[in-house]
């Protein structure tokens, strides 16, 4: 019967936390330490792998990049007796980490170079694991509404993302909703943040080239003044853009690389711009493309040069939806208790989470990971740390969350939250 489950899964949440959450944050650790690149995930695929096979359970691992998926409860390819309408709820982790130092000294510093996990998907994917493990226990003696389906998803941190690859691999098929969480450094530990609606941003890459003759400094008036040109773009393309998109979609764009010329003699043959377009609107992501290259190239018309924009996708906004919003808030109180959530505010970060809620219904939370009083760390930078209780946190709350969810769609006519 409908929103029963959450309740009685948090005992069975608490009780494996107890035993196992050691061994989770030398998981998260492990993983700290060993950090893979987008699409290069091949170790930590095979340290899931390797934990869920041991809890008897059958992960599947994708045919052309790393990652894997698993299904626990009776799964959607079960067999006779399976309901085939039973809901499905995919819980999704990410894998990769970023090019990046690591500038921590703690014990489990990456040991790879130049790469380190600053976004906090050791962490996700460790809650992931530990929400997944838990639920497998809990269904072996309660049997659940329909599947949950853990999905471990390669190069997050790319663009377009990895998500388009689990897309393109049918994992989203029988799937009802998605869920997810993000770690949130502004946030104390305990504390989950949710918010309706869209949630992250849209975020693409645009590089422009431009090319000319090249000529020497003194005679610009002989050739294309190349840096000139570039320069001007650099500061008119953000202008143009911020008086022909609607001033609510919040159309970002910020340059991140100008690159042209050797001496200061010389004006050279080619350069670029290098930058990311972000806008808390679908409607205006889907049109940007368009708008760039042709503002871009009205902008330079006058100096000459030759313009190629190449404009790569990235991930469209994280939108959520009210009713799992609705179904995390209910998990929070039953896991948390009132008071352990919060609104939160829509953020320009982009996250490729954005490509499956363009298919299905789901939702992004906010998982705190900031020790009371403590440091408030940055992403995306090399000092990022969590406050290790993160991970408890998070895996009694996505567990009943799915729960919650599997309930409410099994049984979309039953009893309300408060039901027992």
């Amino acid at each position: 019967m409908a929103h029963r489950t959450a309740a009685a899964m948090a005992p069975t949440a608490a009780a494996w936390l107890a035993e196992h959450e050691g061994e989770l944050i030398a998981l998260r650790r492990d993983l700290h330490a060993h950090p893979e690149l987008g699409r290069q995930e091949h170790r930590t695929t095979a340290a899931i792998e390797a934990r869920l096979l041991a809890a008897g359970l059958s992960p599947q691992r994708f045919p052309d990049v790393p990652g894997l998926w698993c299904d626990i409860g009776a799964g959607v390819d079960a067999g006779p007796g399976v309901d085939a309408e039973a809901p499905v709820v995919m819980l999704r982790a990410d894998l990769d980490a970023l090019p990046l130092a690591d500038l921590k000294d703690v014990p489990y510093r990456s040991t790879v170079p130049g790469v380190t996990h600053a976004c906090g998907h050791d962490v996700h994917t460790t809650v992931a694991l530990g929400a997944g493990l838990a639920l497998a226990a809990h269904a072996r003696l309660h049997p659940l509404s329909g599947t949950v389906r853990l999905l471990f998803q390669p190069a997050e941190e790319t663009m377009p993302g990895g998500a388009l690859d689990v897309i393109d691999a049918g994992v989203l098929k029988p799937v009802t909703a998605a869920i997810t969480v993000h770690c949130d450094p502004a946030l104390d530990v305990g504390t989950i943040g949710l918010r309706s609606g869209p949630i992250t941003s849209a975020a693409d890459a645009v590089e422009i080239t431009l090319a000319g003759p090249g000529g020497h400094t003194s005679r610009p008036q002989n050739t294309v003044d190349l840096v000139y040109a570039l320069a001007r773009l650099a500061v008119d393309l953000p202008a143009a853009l911020s008086r022909r998109v609607d001033p609510r979609s919040a159309l970002s764009l910020v340059w991140g690389q100008v690159q042209a010329g050797t001496v200061t003699n010389a004006i050279p043959r080619t350069g670029k711009l290098r930058g990311t377009i972000r806008t808390l609107s679908r409607e205006t992501w889907e049109t940007a493309p368009e708008l760039v290259e042709r503002l871009a190239e009205q902008i330079v018309a006058p100096y000459g040069a030759e313009i190629a924009v190449d404009y790569v996708r990235g991930v469209p906004p994280v939108v959520n939806t009210a009713e799992v919003v609705d179904a995390f808030g209910a998990a929070v109180d039953t896991v948390l208790g009132h008071g352990a959530s919060t609104t939160v505010a829509q953020s320009l970060g982009g996250e490729d989470f954005g490509w499956y809620l363009t298919h299905v219904p789901g939702g992004l939370a906010r998982l705190g990971t900031r020790t009371p009083g403590g440091t408030t760390f940055d992403l995306h930078q090399g000092t990022f740390d969590v406050d290790e209780r993160a991970i408890g946190v998070g895996v009694r709350f996505l567990s009943a969350a799915a729960c919650e969810l599997l309930d409410r769609y099994a049984d979309p006519a039953g009893p309300g939250p408060d039901a027992v």
